[in-house]
């Protein structure tokens, strides 16, 4: 058989679909993505066929833009009028055709790539979602059932009010059901899987006790580069730490722009989490869904900067959990910034609350499920129920 997998953004995107991808190809089907230009050599250097298909959400490798101060409101309207309206009219067009020309037996998108679900739909391709938003709280319908429905009679498909479309046949949802904001439920058609991270590693168990704890700092691999002065704040108030501190600024940044820093401190391009997170004691990030999932997965508790997007509902989920401090990246101060880490250190609850979320993780089933479950659905043409 052959599986069309999409994905609307960067990474965060992509690395969440990679496992079933993965999969799918062992098992000797052919297995294609149609994602943007900026990341088919990303994709093809995992060994898969890659094609570009439109919807440009990353930033040119070498733009710049000043730390913001977070606005809600406005990320949401950016997944309105962004996902749901730009990128969706750019890319289902550029799906239906490729889709039309290769005749996949079933497409797997991300959640947010609106317009590969348009293009199924009007193919009459059965298709699936793969959750990266972690929390949940942002695809709602008073946001984008407008755009989309607009968007769907462009292809002569009807309204679709409770956005229905979205979660028709399956939804692989590689987050634990307890991280999940309760407001905002997963339908019948949703099945949780390990995350991609725990793909990679396997069975690893939380990192050692040492002399001396390691901490990672991350900004992920888009918001870096929106960053101003953050990364000099935090890492100001790291260094002074007894701790050994490694920080990834992207590839897009030069290490060599944070000055020289102590032996203690290792500042590189990227690092894959996989490798990382295993050996760490604390996580500073941007509470993006991959690194808080990602953290929590080897239950090592987080203090959070958020700074767009989801973020913000990443914040307000860990510090819930009580797996997370969580801090405002435009005020806080280096002496925040090493106290909240200090914090979650020695404070006990943090990280008892954060390895219940491991145990939770490690018991969710691995990407040979969620393989099973697109295969079925390609067979079958048919919603796939819990």
């Amino acid at each position: 058989m052959l599986f069309l997998f999409t994905f609307a953004g960067g990474n965060g995107h992509f690395l969440p679909t990679l496992p079933i991808a993965r999969e799918l190809a062992a098992r000797g089907h052919q297995v294609r993505y149609a994602c943007q230009e900026l990341m088919v050599r990303t994709v093809e250097a995992e060994g898969l066929i890659a094609i570009a298909s439109g919807g440009r959400t990353l930033l040119d490798p070498s733009a710049r833009r000043p730390l913001v101060t977070l606005d809600r409101n406005a990320e949401e309207q950016a997944v309105r009028g962004t996902f749901a309206g730009r990128i969706a009219t750019e890319r289902a067009g550029r799906v239906r055709e490729i889709a039309g020309h290769w005749k996949p037996d079933a497409i797997i998108r991300d959640e947010l790539d609106f317009g590969a679900a348009v293009a199924a739909e009007a193919l009459e391709i059965p298709h699936a979602g793969v959750t990266v938003l972690a929390a949940g709280g942002m695809i709602r319908a008073a946001l984008v059932a407008d755009p989309l429905t607009a968007l769907r009679a462009q292809y002569g498909l009807g309204a679709d009010p409770a956005l229905s479309m979205l979660h028709r046949y399956l939804t692989l949802t590689p987050v634990p059901p307890s991280y999940r904001d309760p407001t905002d439920p997963l339908p019948s058609t949703a099945h949780h899987l390990r995350p991609a991270v725990l793909e990679a590693v396997g069975d690893t168990g939380p990192a050692p006790p040492g002399d001396r704890p390691t901490v990672y700092f991350t900004l992920g691999t888009i918001f870096h580069q929106e960053s101003g002065d953050l990364f000099g704040r935090v890492l100001a108030g790291l260094r002074d730490l007894a701790a050994d501190v490694i920080v990834t600024v992207g590839r897009e940044l030069d290490p060599r722009e944070l000055g020289e820093q102590p032996a203690h401190v290792r500042v590189e391009r990227f690092i894959p989490h996989a490798s990382l997170l295993p050996h760490c004691a604390a996580v500073v990030s941007h509470a993006g869904s991959g690194s808080v999932i990602g953290a929590l997965a080897f239950g090592v508790p987080s203090v959070l900067l958020p700074m767009g997007a989801d973020q913000p509902l990443n914040g307000d989920r860990c510090a819930a959990l009580g797996v997370a401090k969580v801090l405002d990246p435009v005020t806080c101060s280096p002496q925040q910034v090493g106290q909240a880490v200090l914090d979650v250190l020695d404070v006990p609850s943090y990280r008892a609350a954060a390895s219940r979320l491991r145990i939770e993780i490690r018991e969710l089933p691995h990407a040979g499920h969620g393989a099973d479950l697109v295969e079925r659905l390609a067979i079958g043409r048919g919603p796939i129920v819990e």
